[in-house]
């Protein structure tokens, strides 16, 4: 099978498009031919190798896990022994970031408790764009946000999947006041999608201006948490699911000393890999919900298609199609 592996730390030149053995499955596991996939910040971050957390996490020197990529979509080729609800032939996706990655690639071994069958009515390039941005979507904004109908909503970073993800669930379901924070390039489309209000970082900073706010859902934590505290209402919950990871350390840390002396809660997002898969299907299938995809790159091009994702280029989700 084709597959991209990473050989070393570093940038883009460290990744090959190889031949490699076709993988078998594990009990409990099956065989999935991958026809999508799709670009997350985890997978930038094993990239470059730049955070000494990545390189705890995936090997200190070289990466441990050669075929990184988290989010696939495809078709069950085999099943390992023990499995019980899927069948060869079955459409599925979901999201391998604690089975140890290997998206990137023609076939992929999966858990069957990760994957979720794929609605018919969606593609599979839309079902690879849903599951980890999907996922921090939802959690941040239902599970720990605790969003209620006619709140007063900022999305800081919302021009990526997480934000293109989370403006819909806020303004269809939620029906929610929706400040968008990101590039001036980016505006008009998140415009489009229904945001409220519109702010190019560039220009203004919304932790002093146009709130205060019910809830803050943040891609980027490229303040201090004091500042983000400072723009919510009395109440007001920040929930963060990634971006710098020095500043995401320190809101691990002086989150809970701010919820605790004051009146706002600070709170960091841990990922529960697809545990609301079912829940986008029925989004997906009612027509509430729709992943915005920016481009398609084949493995080929894997190169380029990071090149755009860590220039923040992108509108939504960028789609590897095999």
């Amino acid at each position: 099978m084709k597959a991209v592996v990473l050989k070393r730390y570093g940038g883009l030149d460290a990744l090959e498009l190889k031949d490699l053995p076709t993988p078998r499955p594990n009990a409990g596991q099956v065989l999935v031919r991958v026809h999508a996939s799709s670009i997350n910040d985890w997978d930038w971050e094993v990239i470059r190798g730049r955070s000494l957390v990545v390189r705890m996490l995936h090997g200190l020197f070289t990466p441990k896990v050669p075929i990184i990529g988290c989010d696939i979509a495809g078709r069950v080729e085999a099943v390992g022994e023990g499995v019980k609800r899927l069948r060869v032939g079955d459409e599925v996706y979901g999201d391998l970031c604690m089975q140890g990655f290997g998206a990137f690639a023609e076939l992929a071994c999966a858990s069957e408790a990760e994957l979720a069958l794929k609605p018919a009515g969606m593609t599979f390039e839309q079902a690879a764009a849903i599951p980890q941005a999907g996922m921090l979507a939802v959690q941040g904004l239902i599970d720990v946000g605790k969003i209620q109908p006619g709140q007063k909503v900022l999305l800081n970073g919302a021009g990526g999947g997480v934000g293109t993800f989370a403006l819909q669930i806020a303004k269809r379901l939620y029906d929610a006041d929706v400040t968008v924070v990101d590039r001036a390039d980016k505006l008009d489309a998140l415009r489009a999608l229904g945001a409220d209000r519109v702010v190019d970082y560039r220009e203004e900073d919304f932790t002093r201006s146009g709130g205060p706010y019910d809830l803050i859902l943040d891609v980027k934590t490229n303040r201090s948490p004091f500042a983000y505290a400072r723009a919510l209402k009395p109440e007001g919950i920040y929930a963060t699911v990634g971006g710098n990871i020095p500043r995401l350390i320190q809101t691990a840390i002086v989150g809970p000393l701010i919820s605790r002396l004051s009146n706002r809660h600070v709170r960091v997002v841990g990922l529960k890999p697809n545990k609301d898969l079912l829940y986008m299907n029925g989004l997906f299938e009612a027509g509430q919900l729709a992943p915005v995809i920016d481009r398609h790159y084949t493995l080929a091009d894997i190169a380029d298609a990071f090149r755009r994702f860590g220039a923040a280029d992108h509108k939504g989700k960028i789609v590897i199609t095999l």
